[in-house]
C-alpha cells in the first residue's frame, strides 16, 4: 500500500507498493518541530573509506518502457568502492532541483525545496577506486524513490569491501537528471493503478540490472576491482521485488534480500535454490497485510530467511528516518528510532552478504540475538503485531 514515509509523522517520502490507492497526504509541517539544519548520514563502520562516481548508460537495444518517445533506454549509475583516498569533496545526496521535485512528489510541504540537498554524506567524490577482486552489490530503490535514499547503506556495505552500483531506474522517481541537464521526471506514476504494473515494473528492473552487469566491465575504469563470480542484489519496496526478479532472470547474480517489498515476479514451482533473505516491517509477519511472503516463502529451497524488525515501518530500510532530522520531526512512540533501524538494516544486510558472497559464516543469521532483540526470525520467533 503506498503510504507515508516511515520516519516520522508528516514526514512523507515515498511509495511502499506500487500498486494500491495512496494514503491521503499530510503535511510536513510540524509546529512543534525543530529543525536541526542538514541530516547527516551515520560513518561507515568498514575498514575502508568510501569513493563514489557516477556512470550514465544507454541500451539502444530497447525503448523506454514508459516515454514511448525515447528509443533507448538510459541510466544513471551511482557507484559506491573502497578507497585509499581520506580527503576530498563529499559527494552531494542529490542536487536543489531533484530535492524540490522530491519534496513536491511526497507533497511534503513548509521546509525550503532544496532541503535535502543539503544531506552530508561519507563518500568521496571521483576517488580512485582501491583494492581487487571484490564483490559486487547491485541496490535497487523502492518506487518513486531516488537512489540516493539507499546512501547510507551503501556506504557502509563500500566501507566493508564491497563496490556497489545503485540503479536510478528512469521516470519511476520524482527526479533523475542526466548530464544534459535533463530531469526525467515520475512518467510511471501515472500508471500505477494499472493491472499488472507491480510485475511488468520488476520485469523492466530486471532487464535494468542485466544490462547493467553487461556495462561495467567496459564502461567504468574501475570495474578491474569487481569479482563477477560474486555478484548480490538488494533493494527496498519494488526494490526488493526486483532483486527476486533480478535473480530468476540472470544467474550472474548469486544472492538477494528483499527489504519490505510484496513480490511479483513468480517463482516455479520446482522452487528456487540461490540464497534469499526477506527482511522487513510487521506487515510482513506470516499471514499478515501482505501474504507474497507467505508465497514465496515456500518455494525457496536453498538457504533462506525471513525477518521481521519489531517498530519498524516501510521506509526505515531507507535514509528516510535519518532524513526526518531535517524537518527536525521525531519518530512517534513505538517506532524504531532513526539510528537504530539504520543499524539494524545495516547489520543484517552486510551480514547476509558476508556469509553468501565473501563466505564468511555470520552466526548472526542463525538465531535470534539479545543485542538486536527487534529481530524476529520468521516463521518460528515472530507472530502478528
Amino acid at each position: 500500500m503506498r503510504q507515508l514515509l516511515a520516519a516520522a509523522a508528516g514526514l512523507v517520502v515515498l511509495a511502499a507498493s506500487a500498486c494500491s490507492a495512496p494514503t491521503p497526504p499530510r503535511s510536513a509541517a510540524n509546529p512543534s518541530a525543530t529543525p536541526t539544519g542538514p541530516a547527516t548520514l551515520p560513518t561507515p563502520t568498514g575498514a575502508h573509506s568510501v569513493g563514489t562516481t557516477v556512470l550514465y548508460l544507454k541500451d539502444a537495444s530497447r525503448p523506454d518502457p514508459w516515454n514511448l518517445d525515447v528509443e533507448a533506454r538510459e541510466l544513471k549509475v551511482t557507484l559506491w568502492y573502497p578507497t585509499k583516498q581520506r580527503d576530498g569533496q563529499r559527494a552531494p545526496y542529490m542536487t536543489p532541483k531533484e530535492s524540490e521535485l522530491t519534496l513536491k512528489g511526497s507533497r511534503i510541504t513548509g521546509v525550503p525545496y532544496d532541503t535535502l540537498s543539503k544531506t552530508r554524506t561519507n563518500a568521496i567524490k571521483d576517488a580512485e577506486p582501491a583494492g581487487r577482486k571484490l564483490p559486487l552489490v547491485v541496490l535497487s530503490p523502492g518506487f518513486t524513490k531516488p537512489m540516493s535514499t539507499l546512501t547510507s547503506l551503501a556506504e557502509e556495505l563500500a566501507s566493508r569491501g564491497y563496490v556497489v552500483a545503485g540503479i536510478d531506474h528512469t521516470y519511476e522517481s520524482y527526479a533523475t537528471t542526466f548530464p544534459d541537464g535533463r530531469i526525467a521526471e515520475c512518467l510511471a506514476c501515472d500508471s500505477d493503478t494499472d493491472p499488472g504494473f507491480g510485475s511488468g515494473l520488476v520485469q523492466g528492473r530486471a532487464a535494468d540490472v542485466s544490462f547493467v552487469l553487461d556495462q561495467l566491465p567496459s564502461k567504468w575504469d574501475g570495474s578491474d576491482l569487481i569479482d563477477r563470480s560474486r555478484i548480490a542484489m538488494a533493494g527496498q519496496s519494488i526494490g526488493g521485488a526486483s532483486a527476486m526478479a533480478a535473480m530468476l532472470k540472470d544467474p550472474r547474480v548469486r544472492a538477494g534480500i528483499d527489504m519490505d517489498g510484496t513480490t511479483y515476479a513468480r517463482i516455479p514451482q520446482s522452487g528456487f535454490s540461490r540464497p534469499f533473505m526477506f527482511i522487513g516491517s510487521p506487515q510482513h509477519v506470516p499471514g499478515g497485510r501482505d501474504n507474497s511472503w507467505d508465497r514465496d516463502w515456500k518455494l525457496l529451497t536453498g538457504w533462506k530467511r525471513w525477518l521481521v524488525l519489531s517498530g519498524a515501518e516501510h521506509q526505515s530500510f531507507t535514509d528516510g528516518p535519518l532524513l526526518a532530522s531535517a524537518f527536525g520531526i521525531k519518530p512517534p512512540s513505538g517506532v524504531l528510532p532513526a539510528a537504530r533501524s539504520a543499524e539494524l538494516t545495516r547489520t543484517y544486510v552486510a551480514a547476509f552478504l558476508d556469509q553468501h558472497v565473501m563466505s564468511q559464516r555470520q552466526p548472526l543469521l542463525d538465531k535470534p540475538s539479545s543485542r538486536y532483540p527487534e529481530v524476529k526470525f520468521c516463521p518460528a520467533t515472530c507472530g502478528q503485531s
